[in-house]
């Protein structure tokens, strides 16, 4: 509960500070003026059509990706595990390069949206049919498929991107990953699907502290292994599809998140979950802001920051793994 209670004060402060600073820097008086005397100039209007939007896709995807995370990790059985395991990256980005070759100019960031969802979506049920076995997958399975989609997705979004180069701009900007130009619609346009994988990850928070104990310790305790996998593989799905519709794919806080929850407050799902939603903001609003600052006064998308850090986590999580 102290984590908790910790972990909301500290998204509060950054989440102001995300608002309140950048390349044009405003006080708390700006900010009560946009909302209680908006005038429609211009810093107004950048307060509350561009920071605050911003601020809240940044605290929804990072809840979101790392609730992923937490889940993909039991799902597999792999600690290195990410939701860009089931290739969801991979396939949003295919989706989006598509479009961007049909329609060019005349793709909307509404369309993109739901476009890169379909592409998240399409790319995991071809996933799980690769991953099936009888009436269940496997999870080594899982993740080799995954690996192989994302493989093949990542190839002929490539050749795309080279046969068409008008569309090489736009395919990058939204490949790197960022919450930049993101307005209160487009988080909107996902957050009942958002809402309904994070409200299925903490009703499936108690089975999965079972499922840590093995397959058939599950079983035997009574757990109905194969409709928890399907469950928490629709969570993820739509945590990570809506997520990366929003923003792009954003590497590296479903890996980093889930491990320093464990350490904080142990294995306990009940509390691991709400405790991965609260860092998971905190690190993507915190890498956000940090971003602004780096090339100033030009933003370096949040996707480059995140990588900057999940990077070496991920080396020192591997090399921990194959120490023990």
């Amino acid at each position: 509960m102290v984590a908790l209670t910790a972990g909301a004060a500290c998204l509060l402060v950054l989440a102001i500070a995300s608002v309140l600073m950048g390349e044009q820097t405003f006080g708390l008086d700006d900010l009560w003026a946009s909302y209680r005397h908006f005038n429609g100039s211009n810093e107004h209007l950048i307060l509350r059509t561009a920071r605050v939007s911003r601020v809240l896709v940044a605290v929804a995807v990072g809840a979101c990706l790392a609730v992923a995370g937490a889940v993909m990790q039991v799902l597999t059985r792999n600690p290195l595990a990410s939701p860009s395991v089931f290739g969801i990256n991979a396939g949003a980005s295919l989706f989006i390069v598509i479009g961007l070759v049909l329609y060019g100019s005349a793709l909307t960031m509404n369309m993109m949206i739901w476009i890169a969802f379909a592409g998240a979506l399409f790319v995991s049920i071809c996933v799980y049919a690769m991953a099936m076995r009888g009436s269940w997958f496997e999870p080594v399975k899982l993740t080799l498929a995954g690996a192989a989609m994302g493989a093949f997705a990542s190839s002929i979004t490539s050749g795309l991107i080279l046969i068409n180069k008008q569309s090489l701009d736009a395919a990058l900007f939204w490949m790197i990953g960022s919450v930049s130009g993101r307005k209160l619609d487009h988080l909107l346009s996902v957050a009942p699907y958002m809402a309904i994988g994070l409200g299925l990850s903490l009703l499936l928070s108690g089975s999965l502290n079972i499922m840590m104990l093995g397959e058939e310790s599950a079983r035997s305790l009574g757990q109905r292994v194969t409709l928890v996998r399907l469950l928490s593989s629709l969570a993820v799905v739509l945590l990570a599809g809506s997520s990366v519709s929003a923003a792009g794919p954003i590497a590296f806080v479903g890996l980093i998140v889930p491990h320093l929850c464990r350490a904080l407050i142990g294995q306990d799902h009940r509390w691991l979950l709400p405790c991965c939603a609260l860092s998971g903001a905190v690190l993507l609003v915190a890498a956000d802001l940090a971003a602004r600052f780096v090339l100033m006064p030009k933003e370096v998308p949040v996707g480059i920051a995140t990588a900057m850090l999940g990077v070496p986590f991920l080396i020192h999580a591997a090399r921990r793994k194959a120490n023990d």
